[in-house]
This record gives C-alpha cells, structure tokens and sequence, in this order.
C-alpha cells in the first residue's frame, strides 16, 4: 500500500502538474490592455484603443486586437479575417491555443 501511495505521490495528478487556468474574457482583457509581451525574438504591445504591435527582429507589424466570446482575437493587414485563441494562465505566464490545438506561450516583458 505504501508504494502505491508514492507512486501517486511522484506521479501527480495531469491537472496538477499542468497548473494553467482558462482565463474569461476579462481576464484576458485584464491580462493584455497597455501590456507588454514577450515570446522567443519577438515582443507584442496590446494597445487600450485596440492596435496592436508585433516586433519581430526588429520589424513592425500592426495589427488589430479584441476580445469575443472569451477569446482572445487578432487581425492582421492586409488581411481581413479575425484569427480567434483561447488562453490560459500560470503564474506570469500566458497560453493561447488556437482552433487546431497550436499553442503560444508568453511571459511579460514590462
């Protein structure tokens, strides 16, 4: 019994050991307005007005952010089809999944 009770133990639970939190759609909003940021060679400024600016090795793209149905969306130039994630939250680290199971990981550069 003892040993079925540490491997529980060393084991964990899947939802422990994760430990990310489905953020609402204020929470998201909460999470990103006037924030900074960061993922590998890029950095992404969220706007209050809704603008958003991507800098990757130094180019400036910009695009338009909201938040529908608690997701978080984006919009990209010249493009005009809203691209929509979900996202999660540990700690200072946020998650966004998107509709095929890809995921983004960021932390706060500010």
């Amino acid at each position: 019994m003892r040993r079925f009770a540490l491997i529980l133990t060393l084991m964990g639970s899947p939802a422990a050991a994760e430990d990310w939190e489905v953020m609402t759609g204020e929470q998201i909003r909460d999470a990103l307005t006037g924030r900074t940021l960061a993922y590998p060679d890029t950095t992404q400024d969220f706007r209050m007005s809704g603008r958003t600016l991507y800098i990757y090795k130094g180019r400036e793209s910009w695009g338009y952010w909201r938040i529908e149905d608690d997701q978080y969306c984006s919009q990209w130039p010249p493009n005009d089809m809203w691209a929509c994630y979900t996202m999660d939250r540990k700690n200072d680290m946020l998650r966004f999944v998107g509709q095929g199971g890809d995921i983004t990981e960021a932390s706060y550069a500010d």
